[in-house]
């Protein structure tokens, strides 16, 4: 890039930022990070009414590799919303701060408000908002470290919690939360629930820290791609040997996981997590809630972000072609409740498994919605109503 950027957009909650024909921003924003979210949407439209990743071919792979993965993305990005709120280069002090942190807890508050009341409409979708909303909590006290910092403190999360996680689960006694769902509240907010916090915080922490980082840079954008590359590879690659070498890991996960045990390794088909057996810290499926599952899930997400940084930047015609994706990307709250809304009203109950038919039609609705209304408006219709509800904060002194 030729323009140093100094900040990067939250659009999932209310920050606007105009973007110029060249895909640079009034704000400075990079426009790769609304293209990342928008795939991130399409991602967990895939999860919820794309086909079912049991099918064969194509379609049932790409259906396979959105499960999980697209959700983390989200973590990951809500790491780059509390670092641009609370200043990127320079952390706000002082009254910008005290103002800076009260928006961050209203967002919260929003987003555990709206969560439950989408999760309380009963449509089987496992809904992340609340989740959401626990993680900004959890991660603003670190608003003012620096990018090595959190690398430090993310790599100790991804260590340390989901084998506190594991022992937190046998002392409950629940062999899945998903599959008993005995608790509930804060506990599942924290421990139990689909997106447990002490298992997703590692991906926002990872977030903030790359927030941190000179994105401008063609230099740390291209190590970002490599390292995310390398974290994929180590966090799969090394729950397939550990599955493989470890004495009797693969017959121990097979007894409790079924057949689908053989892919625990990277997909979803496993089931999700049975504190059954010791062997379940070894696998790497995006909803395992392991430490090689966080560590491989990082790595998409990395370069996932990295890659769609460098091609808005080394192929600029592409940034017209991604217009539609990076529309959706700038209000991506609003997407992901108009999906929850949408599977609602249609009363598709079995997910995933619609056809794919149904699938594009989501896609497609929210691309022409996103494109039209960015053309009028400099915010989404939720993220309008997210920054008037924030603007609470300027009375804080």
């Amino acid at each position: 890039m030729t323009t140093r950027c100094t900040e990067v957009a939250a659009p999932a909650l209310g920050v606007p930022a105009p973007t110029h024909e060249d895909g640079r921003t009034a704000a400075g924003r990079l426009v790769g990070i609304d293209l990342a979210r928008g795939l991130a949407v399409f991602g967990m439209y895939a999860a919820h009414v794309g086909p079912s990743p049991d099918q064969r071919g194509v379609t049932g792979f790409l259906m396979e590799l959105a499960h999980g993965r697209a959700s983390a993305l989200f973590a990951f990005l809500a790491g780059f919303a509390v670092v641009l709120i609370t200043g990127r280069s320079t952390p706000k002090t002082g009254l910008a701060g005290r103002q800076a942190i009260a928006k961050v807890v209203i967002r919260a508050v929003v987003l555990l408000v709206a969560g439950t009341a989408l999760t309380s409409t009963g449509t089987p979708v496992e809904v992340i908002l609340a989740f959401y909303g626990v993680y900004f909590l959890l991660v603003l006290p670190l608003y003012r470290l620096s990018a090595g910092s959190l690398a430090v403190i993310a790599v100790g999360a991804a260590v340390i919690f989901p084998q506190v996680l594991y022992l937190a689960m046998q002392a409950i006694g629940d062999g899945g939360p998903r599959s008993h769902g005995a608790v509930d509240g804060i506990v599942s907010l924290l421990v139990s629930g689909s997106y447990p916090a002490l298992t997703w915080v590692p991906f926002v922490i990872v977030g903030m820290a790359v927030a941190r980082l000179d994105l401008a840079s063609a230099v740390v954008r291209t190590r970002l791609a490599v390292t995310g590359f390398f974290l994929a590879v180590a966090g799969y690659g090394g729950s397939w040997l550990a599955l493989h070498l470890v004495p009797g890991a693969l017959d121990a996960l097979t007894d409790v996981a079924g057949p689908g045990a053989a892919s625990a390794w990277w997909s979803d088909i496993a089931g999700y997590p049975t504190y059954d057996t010791l062997a379940w810290l070894l696998v790497a499926s995006p909803h395992s809630e392991t430490t090689l599952s966080i560590v491989g899930n990082t790595g998409v997400a990395v370069a996932g972000v990295a890659t769609c940084l460098i091609a808005m930047d080394v192929v600029p015609r592409l940034h017209a072609l991604a217009r539609p994706a990076i529309a959706v990307g700038s209000m991506s709250l609003t997407a992901y409740v108009f999906h929850i809304v949408g599977i609602r009203l249609l009363g598709i109950e079995e997910l995933p498994g619609s056809p794919l038919p149904v699938l594009l039609g989501f896609i497609a609705a929210s691309v022409v919605f996103a494109t039209v209304w960015s053309r009028f408006f400099r915010r989404g219709p939720l993220e309008g109503l997210m920054a008037k509800a924030t603007g609470i904060a300027r009375h804080i002194r």
